[in-house]
């Protein structure tokens, strides 16, 4: 999860003025999490469902509300810079949203450029996706003029010098030569143009999702700044933003709204109107329990979790929500906030006045046989999570893209989807255990989740079964026979088809279908490709299969 550092005196600079003790005491009462402290600073870990609170502002501003010094929905006030941003249209196949804001009479002093760069960091992280949904860029504002232009540009043309460098460089060479250039050149490289944010005098401020210029570059005495923040998710676009603004207006910084003009459509950002959604008094005691809140305790709550509320009747009150609180997204969530501003320790915990009789799952007298199984073929077991990357589960595995369930607010880089396969956790389990003794012969029974529409939710799970044999001489014969034997002692038949399956050596693949009295299964077998073998560092053939059981 997010962890952000701080130290004591940046808290007490903002108004806080707890105590070591008393402050490690009370953190965690605001659904919060210590990482680890000294006598100077402390490391915080925060959940991603609070993006608002990675930034040392956001902190102190939650904290004033939790403990009384400031209640109520903060007000930040925007005022018009007159400056435009124009947008082209051929940046629409690229990353089509844009969104900008002026801040003045911004602070740089100490370590707050350092603090600034791991809170944009972090928003990279939680809402953006690794930049792939969200990147945002800072800059001084006082070397650079408004007309602004968001362009598609020729790979070989406008070159600029790269943050932290000392050359000019095509935008191109920037994906060649740069550090972040080769980390992020994934999410444009296949675009036959990349995104560029010029002045009006064609001087580059930055190429998003990439890199800034060095002639934007933030220092000590940078008083005025830049936001821009680009992306494929315009709602993600619009959040970052505004968390940002709201951030920066707590330490004095003005923000000053840009006209976003687009082709068809303009925009003025940021957008800071506040959201409304009501909550129950009855439906807030019932779901905290141990609770006899009234309206007025409900609202004076509300107020200390930094929302405005407005009592309606007796059961029934309308909050306003803070633009930067991107995690309000039903009543439950308000009422987390009025649990929380509570204080959970007051809540009288009460055992449930129920009584449940259980039977075991049937798939679970299934999967305990399988499991028998596979350990009498001299397979080892492996548990992995369900969640995994996109790079991992498509990239590396040579498989192509298919829609997934996606991951809103991840907490690493290797968590951001549900998997559609088992495969790849296995070939990241060998590549963990690459220094065992061969043979090695694993297996996994898991769940699966592919995207269905037809479904309330848009998701279907599916169990499925496979193994991976890794060895010096694991072959197709030996992956046939193996995976006939497990197929036919489950009680299935099973018929072959040619296989297109691109994570396996064209030629040396199968796919398989079986019928039994308990259902039907699909799957397919044969050796992995070299080039995956290699994507997961592994030396030796590895040989894999996989069943999907159709209920």
């Amino acid at each position: 999860m997010p962890v952000i550092t701080f130290k004591y005196q940046d808290l007490k600079d903002l108004g806080i003025d707890l105590e070591k003790d008393e402050l490690i005491n009370t953190i965690p009462m605001m659904a919060s999490d210590i990482e680890d402290y000294d006598d100077e600073e402390i490391k915080v870990e925060f959940f991603p469902n609070r993006p608002d609170n990675l930034s040392i502002e956001g902190v102190a501003r939650s904290f004033k509300g939790f403990l009384g010094l400031e209640t109520g929905l903060p007000k930040y006030d925007i005022e018009e810079s007159g400056e435009k941003v124009y947008v082209s249209k051929e940046v629409e196949e690229i990353r089509p949203h844009i969104r900008f804001a002026k801040i003045d009479n911004v602070d740089f002093s100490g370590d707050k450029i350092k603090y600034i760069m791991d809170f944009q960091e972090n928003l990279h992280w939680v809402i953006g996706r690794d930049r792939k949904k969200v990147a945002i860029g800072i800059h001084n504002a006082d070397v650079v003029e408004a007309p602004f232009n968001y362009i598609a540009t020729e790979k070989t043309e406008n070159s600029f010098v790269p943050l932290e460098m000392g050359e000019e460089l095509t935008p191109e060479e920037i994906l060649d030569k740069n550090q972040k250039g080769e980390k992020y050149a994934h999410l444009i490289d296949k675009f036959d143009k990349y995104p560029l944010i010029l002045d009006k005098d064609n001087k580059v401020l930055s190429m998003p999702p990439i890199i800034n210029g060095e002639l934007t570059k933030l220092s000590e005495d940078t008083k005025n700044i830049i936001v821009d923040v680009t992306g494929t998710d315009e709602k993600a676009v619009n959040q970052a933003l505004n968390i940002i603004c709201s951030s920066f207006a707590e330490v004095g910084g003005k923000i000053k709204s840009m006209e976003i003009v687009y082709e068809d459509e303009t925009f003025i950002s940021p957008d800071l109107t506040p959201k409304e959604r009501n909550v129950h008094v009855d439906v807030a005691n019932e779901l905290i329990g141990g609770t006899d809140l009234d309206a007025e305790d409900v609202k004076r709550l509300l107020e200390g979790a930094r929302f405005d509320a407005e009592i309606l009747n007796e059961n029934e009150l309308k909050v306003i929500i803070p633009a930067y609180r991107t995690d309000i997204l039903h009543e439950v969530d308000i009422v987390e906030n009025i649990a929380i501003q509570y204080r959970i320790n007051n809540v009288e915990a009460k055992l449930p006045n129920l009584a449940t009789i259980a039977n075991e799952h049937s798939w679970f007298k299934s999967e305990q046989t399988i499991r028998e199984l596979m350990v009498g073929f001299g397979f080892q077991e492996v548990m992995s999570l369900m969640l995994t990357s996109e790079k991992n589960h498509f990239e590396k595995m040579n498989q192509e893209e298919i829609d997934h369930v996606q991951v809103a607010r991840p907490i690493s880089i290797s968590g951001t989807m549900i998997r559609t396969s088992l495969l790849n956790s296995l070939m990241e389990f060998l590549e963990d255990n690459k220094h065992e003794d061969l043979p090695q012969k694993i297996f996994e029974i898991g769940d699966v989740v592919y995207m269905d529409d037809e479904n309330f939710n848009k998701t279907r799970t599916v169990k499925k079964l496979a193994g991976l044999i890794c060895h010096s001489s694991a072959n197709f014969t030996e992956i046939k026979s193996t995976t006939s034997s497990i197929v036919s002692n489950l009680g299935y038949s099973m018929e072959l088809s040619d296989s297109e399956n691109t994570s396996f050596i064209a030629g040396r693949v199968a796919d398989f279908t079986g019928d039994s009295k308990n259902g039907q299964i699909k799957g397919f077998f044969g050796e992995i490709a070299p080039e995956v073998i290699r994507n997961f560092e592994l030396e030796y053939p590895v040989t894999a299969f996989e069943i999907e059981f159709i209920q």
